[in-house]
């Protein structure tokens, strides 16, 4: 071990792991983001839906509670 130690200082680190570079991630991926499984104007569509069916119900519980009156 220590009998070629002078030589193998004359010799170049050739025989170290070359440094390997880390392929350095996006912060923001390419691929579309989906929450609860749906694309955004899936999503719209959904959200347009409930803000109806909010809109009829409270007509409706109007109506029923004799807030608004039909006018016949």
């Amino acid at each position: 071990m220590l009998d070629d130690l002078r030589n193998s200082v004359k010799d170049s680190f050739i025989d170290e792991e070359p440094v390997v570079e880390k392929k350095i991630e996006k912060p923001f991926s390419n691929e579309p983001k989906l929450i609860f499984g749906m694309s955004a104007p899936q999503r719209f569509i959904v959200s347009v839906f409930i803000l109806l069916m909010v809109f009829i119900l409270g007509l409706f519980l109007l109506i029923i509670f004799g807030k608004v009156v039909i006018p016949v």
